[in-house]
């Protein structure tokens, strides 16, 4: 009986085979994602770029009392405009958060001093 004589495979096909089969990307497919990365980045500037030109000048030239506050900010002000103290139901409402971070900042405000507790539940701005 004669052998057959088996085919070479070449390294470059062995190669692609790894790959292809462990899901290593190629320099081609690397070079794409970077392509439709820059093409989003230039959407999102042309965007933004759009956004700030049709905003107001009102809105444009804000105060930092006017933005956004933390959600400690937020709780802080609660507890402030309580004059005889606030309960965490209390304190939910107004706010909207959930009891677990509502501890969680009473928590770190009244580590830090700036909150007193009353009694168990309520709690008030530290003179």
């Amino acid at each position: 009986m004669t052998r057959r004589k088996s085919k070479q495979v070449s390294f470059d096909a062995m190669v692609k085979l790894f790959m292809r089969n462990y899901s290593i990307p190629s320099k081609k497919d690397v070079e794409m994602i970077m392509d439709r990365l820059d093409r989003i980045e230039d959407l999102l500037r042309q965007t933004s770029a759009a956004m700030r030109a049709r905003r107001p000048a009102a809105v444009a030239g804000r105060s930092a009392k006017s933005r956004a506050s933390t959600a400690t900010e937020t709780v802080l002000e609660v507890i402030r405009r309580s004059r005889e103290g606030v309960g965490v139901s209390e304190i939910q409402q107004k706010t909207g958060y959930a009891v677990k971070k509502i501890h969680n900042i009473i928590y770190r405000l009244a580590k830090s001093g700036q909150i007193t507790r009353l009694r168990r539940g309520v709690y008030t701005i530290k003179n």
